[in-house]
């Protein structure tokens, strides 16, 4: 029998995070994920890509466009060898993150020497939130706890702003913040390390009937907004309540992305001569009331650190995802983390959140603050759709 043995990070990139119908409004899912694919092994040249175990994919609307096993289809794309396996995993939000997690627990079990865990997602492509053809169990309806699986995120962030009393005031603030530190990291170059940028193509009619082909690099994050202020985000109207706090501007934007992380066993490490970036210390996953589920991560992070053999204040980077304000300042609080160590280059309200995703692209950027010599221990977390909370450990080596 194996045994235990750790897994570590040693490249870890994303493509930039585009807004739903903007720069990547015409780029498919799996073209953003096998580009992320490409430029991940690119950052190591000297692995043979032919070791790959398996490339386990999160994607929260695995349908249409990043349907039909997305993975192995971006897998394929992105040139690897046929022999190099590939699947697909939904935990909505936190999709991304379990594959990283997921390809760390293969390592760490002695099944495999090199993994990627992903993730892609186009809300572009996606008509509705809820994917084609939503179609929820009549039975939940039969509970009012239950009634947010149906209705959508939202309504259950204005049950988290009223039980934890956070006020309009405070989720503003917190979103214009996340703002400023995401426009502060994209003008000091803080993203060009983790971002791989990616050429879009788009036709447009030409002279004499012909058809032009118009290419724009797009090596930037879309959505922080420089500008943002609070004047502008107290103008905004409640979104999910007539007499809510939670606005368009105080939530996650709808985005399109894909990141990808290549993980190895210390005899990978050897074997092809490479340094690791982190070690993965710890995984867990909780679960939450339904109507509430943006507290997820209160469960989560506890778990996570108790694994790992962390304390809280261990922590110097905690990318807390930003569903919404009202839940991420609610984590916040609950747990008595330091603001200052949360997000320090702003999250979803301003970076977007391309739900499967996400947890993917937020390894990257955890990765490439330990490259720079900015975190230690750091920590991926955020909620889940259904009432969850997912949280990842990671320390650098």
């Amino acid at each position: 029998m194996k045994q235990i043995q750790e897994a570590y990070i040693v490249a870890a990139v994303r493509t930039p995070v585009a807004k739903r119908n903007g720069q990547f409004r015409s780029t498919r899912p799996d073209d953003l994920l096998a580009h992320a694919l490409r430029a991940l092994m690119a950052k190591v040249p000297q692995v043979d890509p032919a070791a790959i175990g398996d490339v386990i994919v999160g994607c929260a609307m695995p349908e249409a466009e990043q349907g039909m096993n997305v993975a192995r289809i971006a897998t394929l794309l992105a040139g690897l060898p046929q022999s190099v396996p590939a699947y697909t995993i939904n935990r909505f939000c936190s999709s991304g993150v379990q594959a990283v997690a997921d390809a760390a627990m293969r390592i760490r079990l002695g099944e495999a020497d090199v993994m990627i865990g992903a993730g892609t997602e186009s809300m572009s492509c996606m008509t509705q939130m809820m994917g084609n053809k939503p179609s929820p169990n009549p039975a939940v309806f039969n509970d009012a706890d239950h009634y947010a699986i149906a209705f959508g995120m939202g309504l259950t962030a204005e049950k988290v702003a009223q039980q934890w009393k956070v006020t309009r005031d405070d989720q503003d603030a917190f979103a214009q913040a996340s703002h400023q530190r995401a426009s502060a990291a994209i003008a000091a170059g803080k993203f060009r390390d983790e971002i791989a940028p990616f050429t879009t193509h788009t036709h447009v009619p030409g002279a004499n009937g012909t058809v032009r082909v118009l290419e724009r690099v797009v090596a930037d994050d879309e959505g922080p907004r420089a500008d943002s202020s609070i004047e502008g985000l107290t103008k905004l109207r409640p979104v999910f309540a007539a007499r809510g706090s939670v606005t368009a501007g105080n939530s996650s934007q709808m985005s399109d992305g894909a990141g990808a992380v290549l993980l190895m066993s210390e005899a990978a490490l050897k074997r092809f001569g490479v340094t690791p970036i982190a070690r993965v210390a710890s995984y867990s996953v909780a679960g939450v009331p339904p109507e509430i589920m943006g507290i997820g991560p209160i469960e989560a992070i506890p778990r996570a650190l108790q694994a790992a053999g962390w304390h809280k204040d261990d922590l110097d980077w905690i990318e807390l995802n930003e569903a919404f304000a009202a839940q991420a300042l609610a984590v916040q609080r609950t747990l008595e983390l330091d603001p200052a160590r949360i997000n320090p280059q702003g999250g979803a309200i301003a970076l977007g959140h391309p739900l499967g995703a996400t947890g993917a692209i937020r390894v990257a950027t955890l990765m490439a603050a330990m490259q720079r010599g900015e975190a230690t221990k750091g920590m991926v977390t955020m909620c889940i759709g259904t009432g969850m909370g997912a949280a990842g450990a990671f320390e650098k080596v």
